[in-house]
């Protein structure tokens, strides 16, 4: 472990001294019109819920270029995004590619105004070391995450030092937009935005007459999976609350998620005596385009509740540990439930409760 640390050292040392930037104080980063953003770090959630930050660069430079590098795990974050212009994916198994290593150099030698490495939980230096390889004006990076120096901050000249310290339970999006508010860029829409089109249209257009959904019959949508254990409702409990509505309510139900949430899903229906069909491994335009056609959504705290929180379906989002004020959605009809760390802490007469509140008691079956 020594050896390793030892190592690690004297590899930052040396990168410091051939690639090393000078810190610039200047908040003065010009009027850019082409902006490189590499967020190739952290998970699908983390990116999808910072998404804002791109909303508060184009109200300030509304003809720029917005260039991302992501990761092939949260590609689909971004999906179709009309804020962002370009898109490459940075997959360190291609990384002994010729042509793959031939469109990356391309792509970071391509002169940029500013390059941005935006962060929320964790620092990542990957996402540095490409921000240092760009050929840009201006290199803007976290100096500090929580208090802990970021090992290689000498690849940006213009540092800022991210905590959550301060206020906890700050929204993400709110926080995001730390690493560029110095230097004069804001916005108060923490909205996520994910595009839609025609096709994503269809496609949630013929997902619903296959449900054979009735003139009256509302609709709900339901995510049970999460790639966190903690993070899931008990099965049972979805099977219970499900049970009410359909005994309350005229109602046709279906499940979101990929091959990972087939467990789940799969239990679920076991349970049932009827059938709730799926909505599996579609790209999230098309899973946004169906929440958005549908009277209720109701799902735990994973990437997909970011994707309901673009839309302006009404909302319901079940957390466990993770603190709500930082992750749950923003918006009117957009409710989080949460008790202590124990998700399970979450009774079906809670979630019920709300149900009713957003569906209308008046509407039960008579």
């Amino acid at each position: 472990m020594r050896r390793k640390n030892f190592l690690s050292v004297l590899i930052l040392k040396f990168l410091k001294f051939i690639l090393g930037k000078k810190e610039n104080d200047s908040k003065d980063i010009g009027n850019p019109k082409e902006i490189l953003i590499v967020r190739q770090h952290n998970q699908f959630g983390d990116l999808l819920a910072s998404t804002p930050l791109f909303s508060a660069i184009k109200e300030k430079y509304p003809l720029c270029n917005i260039t991302i590098i992501v990761s092939p795990q949260n590609r689909n974050a971004i999906g179709k995004n009309i804020l962002v212009e370009n898109i490459f994916v940075f997959d360190k198994k291609k990384i002994l590619n010729p042509i793959y290593i031939f469109r990356l150099f391309k792509l970071l030698r391509f002169k940029y105004d500013v390059t941005i490495v935006p962060i929320t939980i964790s620092i990542s230096f990957t996402s540095n070391f490409l921000c240092r390889l760009s050929k840009t004006k201006i290199r803007i990076g976290p100096k500090s995450l929580n208090g802990k120096v970021n090992d290689s901050l000498f690849f940006f000249d213009r540092r800022i030092d991210m905590s959550w310290e301060n206020n906890p339970k700050r929204y993400v999006a709110d926080y995001g937009l730390d690493i560029i508010r110095p230097f004069g860029i804001d916005t108060r829409n923490y909205k996520i935005i994910i595009s839609t089109d025609e096709i994503d249209d269809t496609e949630a257009k013929n997902f619903i007459e296959e449900i054979r959904l009735e003139k009256g019959e509302f609709l709900i949508g339901l995510h049970i999976g999460a790639g966190k254990i903690q993070n899931r409702w008990n099965v049972d409990n979805y099977c219970s609350l499900i049970k009410q509505l359909k005994g309350n309510y005229k109602v046709k139900f279906y499940l979101t998620g990929t091959d990972a949430d087939n467990e789940q899903n799969q239990n679920l229906n076991e349970k049932l005596n009827f059938h709730i069909p799926c909505f599996l491994n579609k790209n999230i335009s098309q899973t946004a385009a169906l929440i958005s056609k549908s009277n209720l959504f109701i799902t735990n705290d994973t990437g997909i509740m970011h994707v309901a929180g673009a839309t302006d379906t009404p909302q319901i989002s079940l957390f466990g540990p993770t603190i709500p004020e930082q992750w749950s959605p923003v918006g009117d009809h957009k409710y989080y439930l949460k008790y202590d760390e124990n998700i399970d802490s979450i009774t079906v007469r809670d979630v019920f409760n709300k149900c009713i509140n957003l569906l209308g008691k008046q509407n039960f079956i008579k």
